[in-house]
């Protein structure tokens, strides 16, 4: 049986992540980077290939927390005979990509179980192992090595060769510690140092509760937001800028099925929303990194604009399926790489130009470079605006004049005209004036139902779609406008399942795939910015408690929610999911701070 994805926690260097289960198996981490190939990966398949499994031999009762505002993590492992207490981390800010993990003793005698099975390129590739005298400060080591890629083991106690498996099972009283690590490093370089180990955590917390500490949202739900920035924080790679979608690939949207996508990279729409969840919390810095990766990943000809790029802003992400794993749940196939890299989204300079504007607004400084991105960008997006595309979903179905879509066109001219109206940039206004003033117009008359009182999915139906709550979030109708209030009657009748929302109806047919999926989480907090923006308080507050439920015991989140086994499905933890929980708490926050019934009517519309 697979581990219910609720099951895992995530470790992060904010250069890569691990995940390992409350049992105390890490089944899956790819090293050195989000996006490079797994050298545990049996959470795509079995321990086969590749886990590091450190916990009790046998049953046990288990509990688990993060350190304070870090993802150092501490479970507690209880059984008849006594407990134990492992702390696991990965180190931030040591240049390097470590593993640590120690457990300790706490009362009576604990029989623990350790298995490192190390399998390189997804799982598939069985490395050559051997003890080793390792760097001069070591006494003896396990080296695994596979081509450029080498793991060095180290331990106070070194687990045993078994059939391509090290393994061992030791007692551990009360009082007693064993530590043991994982480093990554080039196979043609010397082995590096030990850590120390002390200083490695300690250092790890700092860090963590110093960047934490930064936080000013003091509204409800902070607990919850503090643990989403970090989230969002843990996805945002330090050394280049870039922000992924998730640390995982292939985690099914419908158990058994064939929605399994590669989410290690880094897509411009999830990238800016991450930053307005920043910077509506007090983080100026993290937008300053990425607007930095950003112009180098688009540098050359706005023409060759991606939806999305690799960590270190590389364009190549062809898209294969890997035979050889039999995928979580036995859901194939599990790919790797993106084939909707070379989608047409046209809503996605929306959220670039919404992002950087905001920045703008909170006090980032300009950067000339950065403003002729924008404007070429733009002036690209003139040519083409009225475009059918493929709608934020990444429908491969056929190409549509998707509403959202046009919606975010729309954001795009009007955060152009802001630049220069508010900030005294330069850039051709009145024609942007113009363009913003005919998408507007366009939206209004083709992407409206009168007979549904609602906004539709794209101009050729009267299907709602979830992302169309997002008309008064930014800024495009007053959220008290009648038409508004209609669109989220409508998606309430259509897309609500179990009290959470879907993205859209799968049975419309208009994503091209076979299957169908569960209820979209970020849809659901989108739902509650909704309500608190229209005033409706009392159902926000309900459905965000709802929502906030479902967070697993270290407060993370999936993709989606499956509400009627339970448990959570899609890619985790996600960064839309997160985001969006800020987002909402914001909207609530301020909806209770204005006070009133019909505070939403309140926001007026822009252009």
């Amino acid at each position: 049986m697979a581990t219910p994805i609720e099951e895992y926690a995530v470790l992060g260097d904010t250069e890569t992540a691990a995940l390992v289960s409350r049992q105390g198996s890490i089944d899956w981490l790819c090293l050195p980077r989000f996006d490079s190939p797994a050298c545990f990966a049996a959470l795509l398949g079995t321990p086969e290939h590749g886990r590091w499994l450190l916990g009790p031999a046998g049953p046990a009762r288990s509990t688990r927390r993060y350190l304070d505002s870090s993802f150092v993590l501490e479970t507690i492992h209880e059984t008849d005979t006594g407990a134990v207490r492992v702390v696991d981390l990965m180190p931030l800010g040591d240049g390097r990509a470590d593993v640590i993990r120690r457990v300790e003793g706490l009362r009576g005698t604990v029989r623990m179980r350790h298995e490192w099975v190390v399998r390189f390129g997804y799982g598939k590739v069985r490395p050559w192992v051997a003890h080793s005298p390792g760097h001069r400060l070591d006494t003896d080591v396990i080296t695994a090595i596979a081509g450029p890629d080498m793991l060095v083991f180290r331990g106070s106690r070194l687990p045993h060769r078994h059939d391509g498996h090290h393994e061992d099972e030791f007692e551990v009283a009360a009082g007693e510690r064993h530590t043991f690590t994982t480093t990554w490093f080039k196979s043609y370089k010397a082995i590096p140092p030990p850590l120390h180990i002390d200083a490695q955590i300690a250092a790890t917390l700092r860090r963590s509760n110093e960047w934490a500490a930064h936080c000013d949202y003091e509204g409800p739900y902070r607990e919850q937001v503090v643990r989403s920035l970090l989230t969002l924080r843990l996805l945002t790679d330090s050394r280049y800028g870039g922000i992924v979608a998730a640390p995982t690939t292939s985690l099914p949207e419908d158990v058994g099925g064939v929605r399994n996508w590669d989410y290690r990279y880094c897509w411009l729409r999830d990238a800016s929303l991450t930053l307005e969840a920043f910077l509506a919390s007090g983080y100026l810095a993290e937008t300053r990194l990425w607007r930095n990766w950003l112009l180098r990943a688009v540098a050359g000809d706005p023409q060759d604009l991606q939806i999305m790029y690799r960590v270190d802003g590389s364009r190549e992400l062809p898209e294969r399926e890997l035979e050889h794993l039999p995928g979580y749940a036995a859901s194939k196939p599990v790919r790797v790489g993106n084939g909707a890299v070379g989608q047409r989204q046209t809503d996605v300079l929306g959220e670039v130009m919404i992002a950087l504007e905001e920045a703008r607004r909170r006090g980032l400084e300009n950067d000339p470079q950065s403003w002729a991105m924008q404007r070429a960008l733009v002036a690209e997006l003139a040519t083409h605006w009225d475009d059918p595309d493929h709608g934020l979903w990444e429908i491969r179905g056929p190409l549509r004049h998707f509403t959202h879509s046009r919606l975010m066109v729309w954001a795009a001219f009007d955060r152009a005209v802001e630049a220069v109206e508010d900030h005294g940039l330069e850039g051709p206004v009145e024609q942007w004036r113009e363009l913003r003033a005919t998408v507007r117009a366009e939206i209004l008359a083709k992407g409206f139902s009168e007979e549904r009182n609602s906004f539709t999915q794209h101009y050729d139906t009267t299907e709602v779609d979830a992302s169309l709550l997002l008309i008064p979030i930014v800024g495009f109708l007053p959220a008290g406008d009648p038409r508004v209030l209609g669109t989220i009657g409508a998606i309430e009748q259509d897309l609500m399942r179990d009290g959470l929302l879907l993205r859209y109806r799968t049975e419309s047919g208009v994503d091209g795939l076979a299957g169908d999926e569960h209820p979209f989480l970020a849809c659901s907090w989108w739902l509650v910015s909704a309500y608190a923006m229209c005033g409706m308080v009392e159902k926000a507050r309900a459905l965000m408690d709802r929502l906030v439920g479902l967070l697993n015991d270290v407060g993370l989140a999936a993709e989606e929610y499956d509400p009627v086994r339970g448990h959570m499905v899609g890619n985790f933890p996600q960064a839309f999911s997160h985001l969006t929980l800020i987002g909402a708490a914001h909207a609530l926050a301020e909806a209770e701070r204005r006070g009133t019934a019909h505070a939403g009517q309140q926001i007026p519309s822009r252009g």
